[in-house]
């Protein structure tokens, strides 16, 4: 397989316009979470409070994902993403102007929900437009936008040290902005669009225990790279007495590991198969997870984050290498409904953390926790492999599982 082929046989300016569309939406999506130590100290949070108010946008992003899911199989992804970033600018404006309590920050963070479920429209757009033995590397290159939250962790805490973290939401419109009209320009629907159907069909791939596989895996590994983007910030304040732009310099590089390494997990899907990787990548990062749970030096712990982050993003290209196998006619859908699975994990994850600590004094026991369900993940992905090898249909294309 040559890179080439993603020239040759797509559409370049629709996976390039994807891939803003959800690198901008990610950023947005992850905005409370780069900014949590600031509007924790403003509140005066608990470690309860601090989990919750920064995994109400994951939350959320679930719901709308599966919204914005649907959305994409009747109207088109073009127009679906139109709509996705002309809602995502109400949080950021109202952050901007008000946000001065706890209330309105929840409401803020739902909104910020609808930023979050891009991922339902950029991936099937991209998806839409290449054959099996690409869509690992397509989709890798498009879901890669969760690099986001790269922007988000870098550059928040840092503005937000000189302007305030109110300031920072309104800045973040100016890319919002841009990528829109970028957006608007290039991105073109794939011809391959299905014609919509009545709204409950959509709710029949419930039906398939394939579904339930995909979700339960996609919740371990992007709900856990993004529940841990989120959090550790707040993470690294506590437990290593950094400063804010500190904690978010580390962020930022641990969450690179996740994002620029998506891709390549769907090419390495693509090549190997999709459970072959997976069921390495969840054993590593399980083993780092205990590493963590630990509490050793900064460094050491900084080297296991980031390899397990990376292990988490690699694992969000491989279960994207694996969907559009299953489900191709449902690929909207079904990336909404797997895609709020992970949401949901992203949502539960800071929770942990977050409770675990007020409960038991330590953050030992939150990712002595997650260790133990990324192996619970491994043992999920054998069962769910037995299954596969019975009845996918994979002729044709040299496609892997």
């Amino acid at each position: 397989m040559k890179l080439s082929e993603l020239r040759k046989t797509g559409h370049p300016k629709t996976l390039l316009s994807s891939f803003l569309y959800f690198d901008i939406s990610f950023m947005i999506w992850v905005m409370l979470g780069a900014l949590g130590v600031f509007i924790s100290q403003e509140f005066g949070l608990t470690p309860a409070q601090k989990g919750f108010i920064v995994a109400i946008p994951t939350l959320a992003g679930s719901f709308f994902r599966i919204v914005l899911g649907i959305l994409t199989d009747r109207i088109g992804p073009k127009k679906t993403a139109t709509i996705g970033m002309l809602v995502s600018m109400i949080p950021l404006i109202w952050g901007f102007l008000a946000g001065k309590s706890l209330p309105e920050l929840y409401a803020i963070g739902i909104l910020l929900g609808v930023a979050g479920a891009s991922f339902s429209v950029a991936l099937p757009m991209t998806s839409r437009w290449y054959p099996p033995h690409l869509q690992g590397l397509a989709m890798g290159i498009a879901g890669a936008g969760n690099s986001g939250t790269l922007i988000a962790t870098l550059f928040g805490p840092r503005l937000a040290v000189h302007f305030g973290w109110h300031s920072v939401m309104g800045f973040a419109l100016i890319p919002l902005v841009i990528v829109f009209i970028l957006f608007t320009v290039l991105a073109k629907n794939a011809p391959s669009q299905p014609k919509p159907e009545p709204i409950a069909n959509y709710f029949n791939v419930f039906k398939f225990k394939d579904t339930w596989f995909f979700c339960l895996l996609y919740g371990v590994t992007f709900g856990g790279f993004v529940g841990l983007a989120s959090f550790l910030s707040i993470f690294f304040v506590d437990e290593y007495q950094l400063t804010s732009v500190q904690a978010g310099d580390f962020v930022t590089l641990c969450v690179a590991a996740g994002s620029f390494f998506r891709p390549v997990g769907g090419f390495i899907a693509d090549r190997i198969g999709g459970v072959k990787l997976l069921s390495t990548l969840f054993i590593i990062a399980a083993i780092c997870m205990m590493g963590v749970s630990l509490l050793p030096a900064l460094g050491l712990v900084i080297a296991l984050l980031f390899i397990g982050m990376m292990c988490l993003g690699m694992g969000n290209g491989a279960v994207f290498q694996l969907v559009p196998q299953r489900f191709q006619k449902e690929i909207g859908m079904v990336t909404g409904i797997v895609g709020a699975a992970g949401g949901i994990g992203g949502f539960f994850l800071p929770n942990i953390l977050g409770t675990l600590k007020q409960v038991t004094g330590t953050y030992s026991s939150g990712f002595l926790t997650f260790s133990f369900i990324g192996l619970a993940a491994f043992g999920i992905l054998m069962i769910a492999n037995l299954s596969w090898k019975k009845h996918w249909n994979t002729k044709g294309d040299a496609v892997k599982i």
